[in-house]
């Protein structure tokens, strides 16, 4: 499978600053990995003009194809921009606007509708890693995330531990390639032998001073950045060491 590295900018960015993914598009144009950048919602047109063979990805969609739900934006509406990805279920939207599993869920059937690619997001939070809960927490996640009717060859999880977002904290490599390794399990023992094939990626604090040892763990096919991602010469770096794995 191709590695995969994703820029979610969250609420950052300007029209002025869809220059860095441009100059991204330039820098790594040939580059032999997947290389997505999920902007906020106002960005996705302009940025799809100048992103070359990047793809661009949004940061959420809502459950339904339609109807009265004012702010919300669908993932038919995604697709009808040429979105390619979409985020679902990200730790900062599981905390402030309440999404559960069920809600999760949801959104990923809708999104793999649109012909778009959710990456599902779980993580455990720092209690629930102190007290030894990470494995039951993510077991917990991942069966009320993925739906059995989820299409495996075009999902993505990106394991992201909440304790470890922008905090600079990051996992020792053991614990990162437990999570990792218990993923790869689960989809194999739910989806079958195609699952060798489902990106699992890792998020929370990647930057250029810790990518390669991320990435050279087994079971890791990528990653979920976000401040990092902001600017091209922060990301460059990343993007590079993926491409070096």
């Amino acid at each position: 499978m191709k590695k995969l590295v994703v820029g979610n900018w969250k609420m950052n960015g300007s029209i002025e600053s869809l220059s860095e993914i441009e100059t991204l598009a330039t820098r790594h144009h040939d580059s032999t990995i997947d290389i997505l950048i999920c902007v906020p919602a106002p960005y996705l047109v302009p940025a799809k003009q100048i992103a070359g063979s990047l793809y661009i990805g949004a940061q959420d969609c809502h459950t339904a194809s339609q109807g009265a739900y004012t702010g919300d934006v669908s993932a038919y509406m995604l697709s009808d921009i040429s979105a390619s990805h979409v985020i679902i279920g990200h730790s900062e939207r599981r905390a402030a606007h309440n999404e559960t599993n069920t809600l999760v869920r949801e959104k990923a059937l809708i999104a793999q509708l649109a012909d778009l690619c959710p990456i599902i997001c779980i993580g455990e939070t720092l209690s629930e890693r102190e007290n030894e809960h990470t494995l039951s927490v993510i077991h917990e996640q991942l069966i009320g995330s993925l739906d059995p009717n989820l299409n495996s060859s075009s999902f993505v999880i990106a394991y992201e531990p909440v304790w470890a977002i922008g905090t600079g904290l990051v996992p020792s490599e053991t614990e990162i390639e437990e999570v990792h390794g218990f993923c790869r399990q689960y989809l194999l023992e739910q989806f079958g032998n195609s699952a060798e094939y489902i990106q699992i990626l890792y998020g929370g604090s990647v930057k250029g001073s810790n990518a390669e040892r991320i990435f050279a763990l087994q079971n890791v096919d990528g990653a979920l950045v976000g401040s990092a991602s902001l600017l091209a010469d922060d990301f460059s770096v990343i993007i590079e060491a993926l491409e070096n794995v």
